[in-house]
């Protein structure tokens, strides 16, 4: 985290609100595309299993949203990463969450440049904490990446739009799964969130 850590830095946030509660949230881009994901499978002892690869250079991003206390996620699938692609996801994010004032949210983030671009403008009641540069392991939303992968794997798509539908059903499937993404992103340092818990 930036000066402070992330406790301090998410009660500087809180003094703003008094009398309400400050829901932490976490946020991170994921590039799939066309090239496919290959991994590891079991096979029969003596075959050699076999994955289709066809080299097709286009992508998708898929942004994902989590809290990671309770598991609840947000999920969206974009063509690209941008600074006008961020605005549009977090304006969603806001409006779908109901963010507002009366209900803030501080948002983990790194450091790629469209989160910190002063051109960015908030919904409001959002605000952005940065993990500190070249972090990765301290971004509780990197863990959501291997979920996501699972149903991709060894995979060819004939073309973009049938990667995002399979990548939409994905996000849909984690979504509706709050206790598996809990387990794999609530970090032992994480802070308690205050209660009652935030609800829309």
């Amino acid at each position: 985290m930036e000066k402070g850590g992330l406790v301090e830095q998410y009660a500087l946030i809180a003094t703003q609100y008094p009398g309400q509660t400050v829901v932490l949230w976490t946020e991170d881009e994921h590039r799939l595309g066309l090239l496919p994901v290959i991994r590891r499978v079991w096979a029969v002892r003596g075959q050699r299993p076999l994955a289709p690869v066809s080299r097709r250079y286009q992508w998708s991003y898929v942004y994902g949203f989590v809290r990671p206390d309770t598991g609840q996620s947000w999920w969206c699938v974009l063509p690209t990463v941008s600074l006008p692609a961020l605005r549009l996801a977090l304006a969603a994010f806001a409006h779908d969450e109901g963010i507002d004032l009366t209900h803030p949210v501080a948002l983990v983030v790194d450091n790629a440049g469209w989160h910190r671009s002063p051109r960015l403008v908030l919904p409001p009641g959002l605000h952005l904490l940065f993990l500190p540069p070249y972090s990765p392991e301290l971004q509780p939303a990197e863990r959501l990446w291997s979920l996501v992968d699972e149903v991709l794997a060894n995979r060819v798509f004939a073309e973009i739009t049938d990667l995002e539908d399979a990548l939409i059903t994905r996000c849909q499937t984690l979504e509706a799964q709050p206790a598996r993404l809990q387990a794999h992103t609530l970090f032992h340092w994480w802070p308690v969130q205050p209660h009652p818990p935030y609800t829309k």
